[in-house]
């Protein structure tokens, strides 16, 4: 033996004892795991501290009982393998192709499973490919209930909206029909294109009032204001560029509508609301209807989405008396004016929720600020799910959460390619290059990256990027407004709302922006549905330069998950707990 080889099997030994050393010392430990869930979802956060003393760690195992369509129990699924995926397309068990992350997400959750509850059995597996160990005595099982859609006075509907996505293309391998699209976009929406049709449905003749920006879907909801059986008073969106709500306040006054009811908004730079508000006898509010989703066929499906309603005269009076102001016409200066601040708190059910209506003078800043110290005040993660934010205030304390080391991970609907031309003291280029930096440097931060019929992964279904129709240069997919802090913790904060965080919305546009605190239900919603898009959405990023998508063959694939600083490593341990 040479002195090199000498050398390397003494360090080899160095390595292996110290490895058996560790592994003793950390007793195996048997895995963490926190569970956040979602109308549409359960998502399990998980930890395994022992996993960083294996060298054949290959993943997990999750087990569902009950398990899938009438099944005891079922082995959730993995798209990929060892080899890559299926040619058939199908899925792989994970406990015969392990799932290489330390969170993943039930995603057959269907409206039928909607109030039940479901046992998830997390196992480590070691070995290797064609020799794998599920070590049982490390696995943990927690029991998870799937909300229902409405909860303690309080509805939430998020859409799916990943038109780019192997269930979708699995699931409508055509569109081209009106009967295929109708059908596409309910599942899509997943609820959502009934939200309104509901909502009304509850009024039972009484007068409904509201604020809309974009009313243009002909599937659902213009034919329920149509058929709505009650008075229906509407402030809309009217500019000399943007006048997309006429047509349909013409057919509602075609069919018998009082058209003095119908208020044309002209003197915002847009009125951005998309609310409606249920009046009771006596002109007493009762509830409201609220989110970012226009009332568009797109937005309710095709675009990334929530949806509100919540049982509460308190918040409802407050969105009426907002209605009723817009519904004058008044200007600019009037609007700013009126705007009070936060209102005072209101509790509906188990929430307790304050509104802000933007927008608000050119000299301050308290709905924002709010934010922003909000998220300076964050104790273990912040994430940021949002169109087009150009607030840079906002921006920097994002991306100062991160660098303090907490967890920080964010979704815009694009991230730009190059450096944007134009004046850098501008609000919108400055963000964009901020936001182009940060994701050159991690992947914190992502955008919906759509891609073309080359770029899907070997071996995947095409995978669209363009509805039948769309335009390429104003396509939208991810349409969220939120910020949820410490969403993992006992005391989250959730703000969402229709502000696009920027410039416009705080004080040129009509918006409403709500902040949801001491809920850790609603908080765990937005975190569960933030990870489904945010990992569909990095995935498809990183296939223009990954093209076959496999499972690692060693423990290679969790060396991120373990080292200091990594984006990765904080997520693991802000979601399952283990990092507090």
């Amino acid at each position: 033996m040479t002195t090199k080889q000498a050398a390397a099997s003494a360090i080899k030994k160095v390595k292996a004892n110290k490895a058996k050393a560790n592994k003793a010392d950390s007793g195996d430990a048997k895995v963490v795991v926190k569970a956040y869930a979602s109308p549409t979802l359960a998502l399990l956060a998980y930890d395994w501290p022992a996993g960083d003393d294996h060298e054949d760690f290959l993943g997990f195992a999750i087990e569902r009982t009950p398990g899938f369509d009438g099944q005891a129990k079922s082995w959730l699924p993995n798209r990929i393998g060892f080899q890559g995926p299926k040619a058939d397309h199908s899925d792989f068990p994970s406990n015969e192709a392990p799932i290489q992350k330390f969170y993943w997400w039930d995603a057959r959750i269907d409206t039928k499973d909607r109030g039940h509850a479901f046992n998830y059995r997390i196992v480590p597996v070691t070995g290797k490919p064609g020799a794998l160990n599920l070590l049982d005595a490390q696995a943990t099982a927690i029991d998870v209930q799937v909300p229902l859609t409405e909860e303690q006075g309080i509805t939430t509907h998020f859409n799916r909206a990943v038109v780019s996505s192997q269930a979708f293309s699995k699931q409508f391998p055509d569109v081209k029909t009106a009967a295929q699209q109708k059908a596409a976009r309910a599942w899509l929406g997943n609820g959502m294109e009934q939200a309104v049709p509901q909502f009304l449905g509850r009024g039972a003749g009484k007068d409904i009032e509201g604020a809309i920006y974009h009313l243009t879907d002909q599937t659902w909801i213009i034919p329920a204001l149509k058929n709505y059986g009650g008075p229906i008073s509407l402030a809309y969106n009217h500019t000399s560029k943007d006048h997309a709500s006429d047509d349909a306040i013409q057919q509602l006054e075609d069919s018998g509508r009082q058209a003095d009811l119908f208020a044309a908004r002209t003197h915002a730079s847009i009125m951005h609301n998309k609310f409606l508000v249920r009046v009771g006898a006596a002109d007493h509010a009762e509830a409201v209807l609220a989110g970012s989703a226009n009332f568009t066929s797109e937005g309710l499906s095709a675009q990334a989405n929530v949806l509100h309603a919540f049982e509460s005269p308190a918040l409802a009076k407050l969105y009426l008396d907002r209605k009723r102001l817009l519904d004058g016409d008044s200007g600019l200066s009037e609007t700013q004016k009126d705007q009070e601040g936060w209102s005072d708190d209101v509790v509906v059910g188990d929430a307790t929720i304050r509104v802000f209506f933007p927008p608000e003078g050119n000299k301050t800043r308290v709905s924002i600020d709010t934010i922003i110290d909000a998220i300076k005040s964050a104790k273990h993660s912040v994430l940021l799910c949002a169109f087009d934010p150009t607030d840079m205030d906002l921006l920097n304390a994002i991306f100062e959460a991160s660098d303090e080391g907490k967890m920080m991970l964010a979704l815009v609907n694009r991230v730009p390619s190059k450096e944007p031309s134009g004046d850098p003291s501008r609000g919108d280029v400055a963000a964009k290059i901020a936001i182009l930096d940060r994701a050159q440097k991690s992947d914190e931060i992502v955008g919906f990256g759509a891609f073309s019929a080359k770029d899907t992964p070997t071996d995947f279904m095409p995978e669209r990027v363009l509805w039948p129709g769309e335009d390429p240069k104003i396509m939208v997919r991810v349409h969220h407004k939120f910020v949820v802090i410490d969403a993992e913790g006992d005391n989250p904060v959730v703000f969402t709302g229709s502000a696009n965080f920027s410039g416009n919305s705080l004080h040129h546009n009509d918006e409403n922006l709500l902040e949801i605190t001491r809920c850790p239900r609603i908080a765990g919603m937005y975190m569960a549905e933030f990870l489904r898009l945010y990992e569909h959405y990095r995935a498809r990023v990183k296939s223009e330069d990954i093209k076959t998508f496999k499972l690692t063959p060693d423990y290679a694939w969790s060396r991120k998950y373990f080292k200091d600083g990594w984006p990765e490593t904080k997520a693991r341990m802000a979601m399952a707990g283990t990092g507090t």
